[in-house]
Parts: structure tokens; C-alpha cells; sequence
């Protein structure tokens, strides 16, 4: 992208969506429009400095709001749309699945049908170049055996509320192109992780854990693999499909990092033994294995072949190096993780409170 453009970003004080933002600001002239809701994963104090640049805008406002998202359209005008607003988390999405069919379809329709209406009335030259970016996660494709690797071609088969909500709006995005002629690209990551990620998931919960040498929770025999991707280079990565992938195309977004959850705090555990010592025990031992998630998938893991080869991206990081800067981005900015505790998330456990009730009431 080395012309300057106008990009709306939605979600970007979300995790992902501000590694983005923190990228563009710093590595790009492009002029920033955020759209965030602000819900309870949003933080501002994940885009250092964001307010002071002229070049960055934020709206706060929910992405099904389509009188909202099309006054976005009509004031900002943009060139691009990178649309990550999302609900994430899978425990949350099997205790209280409407809001991720509210903003991850209900969102993405409303979105898809603005961005329509914007770029059919666009002049020749800036409806060609106009791009929509939709990203998903692998989650869509269910759980591998294995063996094997999910490719571009692999069959959807979603198995959490919020995995389903993400096909469904995969589909929806790919329909509008191929009945609508919208120039939309979709990407497919795996799991992120890094700095500024919400205390909720593995790996930042299991540093702040081990931070208090409190007991880590694992899920199930611990052995659930995933591909982890460091967070910085799935930004690079978008900005790289943004600027060079083609209208209707998929890419897959992968780090090559197959580890397996009770390798991950394994890992955590002694890394923070190295740097922080503890009196006594090992971290290894404050690992507890727990009621596994309902319905968790067993592995995941991308075939990248794709970006690489037809778009030139790399991975910059390995989970070696990417986690020990992750661990030491915690250790070192306390002051955000625990302005979120203080704000009054609690880290206990969800995503099993409904499926036990359905369970009791089915034998009652």
C-alpha cells in the first residue's frame, strides 16, 4: 500500500485489531478510522498514543448499527475496510452464544450490505482498487486428526457457537462477492498470541497466573494442539493481503508452531522460574488439570503454502522467540494487565456453567 489511503479499521482496540493499528500508525502514512464498541476486551491503552496522531480517528459504535456504519461511509469514504470486530472467546460464546450471532453475522451482514452500497456508487477508478477484508480464524474448519493441515480448500465444519458464527460470517462475505461483485478478501489465522492480549486467554492468563504462583488451569489431559501465530506477523500479514491479495481469495494465516496447551504452560512455568525464582516448588506444580470445555477440538493446524508463496509473507517469529517476548512484555507492563483487574474481570472459569444445566435438565 504505498499510495496513502483511507482504511476503517473495526475492532481495533481489540487484540489483534490493535497490533494492526499500532502497525499502520507506526509503518504507514495511511489515514486511520477505528470503529470499536468498546466491549468489555476493548482497550484503548492497547494503541499507545493513537489519540495525539492526526492521522488516527476512533468511533465508537456497535458494527450492526447500519445508520452508523453507513454515516462511515458517506464521512470517512475509505479506501479499504479491515473488519476484525468480533466476540472471540469460545467459553463465553457457550455461555451466552447472542452476542456472537449478533456482532459476528448480524455485524458482518450489516456491514457487507453498507460497504455495497458505498462501492456501487464510487467512480470506476476508486470502486477498482476499493477492497473489504474480512478475518476469520481456522476455528472454522473444526478439529484435524493428527495428522494433516487445514488448507484454503478444507470444508467448514465449526463446532463452538462462536466457530459457527465465524462461518456463517465467512459466507456471508464470500456470497456478497461472488452475487455482488464486492472485492472482498477473507483470511484464515491461527491462534494468536503476544502483547496486550486480554487476560482471558491461554497465554496471558497462565503468565499472570504464574505471576501470583497461583494453580494453573488446564483444560482436559492438556493435550489439545494449536498453531500459534505471533500476533505482530499476522498484522504484517494483513497489511501484505490488503495490499497484494486478490478479490475473492482466502488466504490462510499461519505460524508453523504446533504446541500442545500443557506445553504452553510448561513453557510459561519455567520461564518464569528463570527470570523470577520461586521460594520453594516449581510452577510446573501449581498445574491442575480441569473439566475439559465442552466440545473442544482436539487440534488445529494451518497450511500457510498459500501468502507464502503467491504473496511473499513470512513469519518473522518462532514460538521461541515469540513467547519469550510475550512473557517479558508481562512482566514488564504490569500497570496495563492489572488496570484490568482492577477494573473487576474476574478469571474464572466460564463455558461450562449452560452445558451443566442442559446436562441435569436432560436427566431430570
Amino acid at each position: 500500500m504505498a499510495a496513502k489511503k483511507k482504511i476503517a479499521v473495526t475492532g481495533g482496540y481489540g487484540f489483534i485489531g490493535s497490533a494492526l493499528l499500532r502497525l499502520l500508525l507506526a509503518e504507514t502514512d495511511h489515514e486511520i478510522l477505528n470503529i470499536d464498541e468498546l466491549t468489555y476486551a476493548a482497550n484503548p491503552a492497547s494503541v499507545p498514543g493513537a489519540s495525539d496522531n492526526p492521522r488516527y480517528h476512533f468511533l465508537r459504535a456497535d458494527i450492526a448499527d447500519a445508520a452508523a456504519m453507513r454515516k462511515v461511509f458517506e464521512d470517512f469514504q475509505p479506501d479499504l475496510v479491515m473488519h476484525l470486530a468480533a466476540e472471540s472467546h469460545v467459553d463465553r460464546s457457550i455461555d451466552g452464544p447472542q452476542e456472537f450471532i449478533s456482532t459476528n453475522i448480524v455485524g458482518t451482514f450489516t456491514l457487507l450490505q453498507e460497504a455495497l452500497r458505498y462501492w456501487r456508487e464510487l467512480p470506476r477508478d476508486k470502486a477498482g482498487s476499493f477492497r473489504f477484508l474480512h478475518v476469520s480464524t481456522d476455528e472454522v474448519f473444526g478439529s484435524l486428526g493428527s495428522t494433516g493441515l487445514f488448507t484454503e480448500e478444507s470444508p467448514y465444519r465449526p463446532n463452538s457457537p462462536y466457530s459457527a458464527s465465524k462461518a456463517a460470517s465467512d459466507h456471508l462475505v464470500r456470497a456478497w462477492h461472488h452475487t455482488y461483485g464486492l472485492p472482498v478478501l477473507i483470511t484464515n489465522c491461527s491462534n494468536n498470541y503476544g502483547p496486550y492480549q486480554f487476560p482471558e486467554k491461554l497465554i496471558p492468563h497462565m503468565i499472570i497466573k504464574g505471576v501470583f504462583s497461583e494453580p494453573m488451569p488446564v483444560y482436559g489431559d492438556g493435550l489439545n494442539v494449536r498453531d500459534w501465530l505471533y500476533v505482530e506477523d499476522h498484522a504484517r500479514a494483513l497489511v501484505l493481503v490488503a495490499e497484494q491479495g486478490a478479490p475473492g481469495e482466502t488466504y490462510n494465516i499461519g505460524g508453523k508452531n504446533e504446541r500442545a496447551n500443557l506445553h504452553i504452560v510448561e513453557t510459561i512455568c519455567d520461564h518464569l522460574d528463570r527470570v523470577s525464582p520461586p521460594q520453594g516448588r516449581s510452577r510446573r506444580e501449581l498445574i491442575t488439570f480441569v473439566r475439559d470445555r465442552p466440545g473442544h477440538d482436539r487440534r488445529y493446524a494451518i497450511d500457510a503454502a498459500k501468502i507464502e508463496t503467491e504473496l511473499g509473507w513470512r513469519a518473522r517469529e518462532c514460538f521461541e522467540t515469540g513467547i519469550e517476548k510475550t512473557i517479558a512484555w508481562y512482566l514488564k507492563n504490569g500497570e496495563w494487565w492489572r488496570a484490568i483487574l482492577d477494573r473487576g474481570y474476574e478469571a474464572k472459569r466460564i463455558g461450562i456453567a449452560s452445558v451443566a444445566a442442559a446436562g441435569k435438565a436432560a436427566t431430570s
